[in-house]
């Protein structure tokens, strides 16, 4: 049962009741708020119930795979399948009850990913994508924006926790928002790049993300057409993640280097 389809059916399966979780805790108030890196860093009960809740339900369907989680880690082993979670991806969003923060669960095979689901876990949109055979909102087949004016184009980004990374992010969006449209900040990255691949955002950038962010998002943005890369030849991880359509790529992807967006703290 390793095929991209068979793996995303079990995902998004998944990330279905995980989201009703996280929507249930949520109506009940968000309990025992904790911080890891940073005091603006939070983690909440929830986050910790979703993983766990996740991992049992994979390890029910699939006991010889491995989970890397935000919340509990995981280390890659010899496993056939490694599944790649984010139980709550816009936990501070979660905290103030704002109604952008998802459900984020991929699965990696040899190291690549080939199914990942994002779903808002406040409002029930999904995204769904498996490599090679496109992306989904629901039914309906994903296409990215075709601009490919860096003038014209919405840009969503996102900053880190940590005070010095923030300043570096700052300096950074001082030097793109003169060569763009405008900026957007939603707060949840797997969201962000699901938008990017249904147009809604034409690209979006950030530094400091870790798999858990973006290993659905990323998979569902690029086969909705979008290039999904690092800066300078990297491939897309904790220094850089940029999407956007082909068209649009080149100038965005100069324009961050020149200002050393993965640069910084």
């Amino acid at each position: 049962m390793d095929r991209p389809v068979e793996l995303l059916a079990l995902a998004v399966s998944v990330a279905r009741s995980a989201s009703d979780l996280a929507r249930r805790m949520r109506a009940d108030g968000v309990a025992a708020v904790a911080t890891k890196s940073t005091a603006t860093d939070v983690v909440t009960a929830a986050d910790r119930a979703v993983e766990r809740h996740v991992r049992e339900r994979l390890h029910e369907a699939r006991p010889g795979d491995a989970v890397l989680g935000e919340e509990y880690g995981g280390e890659r082993d010899r496993a056939p399948v490694r599944w790649i979670l984010d139980p709550i991806d816009g936990t501070v969003n979660y905290l103030y009850d704002l109604p952008q923060y998802a459900v984020s669960l991929a699965a990696e095979v040899d190291g690549v990913v080939v199914a990942g689901v994002v779903r808002n876990a406040a409002t029930g949109r999904e995204w769904t994508a498996t490599r090679g055979g496109g992306a989904f909102a629901g039914d309906r087949r994903l296409a990215v924006s075709g601009e490919t004016d860096l003038a014209q184009a919405l840009v969503g980004t996102g900053f880190g926790y940590a005070a010095q990374r923030r300043l570096h992010q700052a300096r950074v969006l001082a030097g793109l928002i003169g060569h763009i449209r405008d900026i957007r900040r939603f707060g949840a990255a797997s969201i962000d790049l699901c938008m990017v691949a249904e147009g809604t955002l034409d690209a979006y950038y950030e530094k400091g993300l870790n798999p858990w962010d973006h290993a659905a998002g990323g998979l569902v943005a690029a086969e909705a057409g979008a290039l999904v890369t690092g800066l300078d030849g990297a491939p897309p991880g904790p220094d850089m993640v940029i999407a956007a359509p082909p068209g649009l790529h080149p100038a965005l992807h100069d324009r961050l280097s020149e200002l050393d967006a993965a640069g910084g703290p």
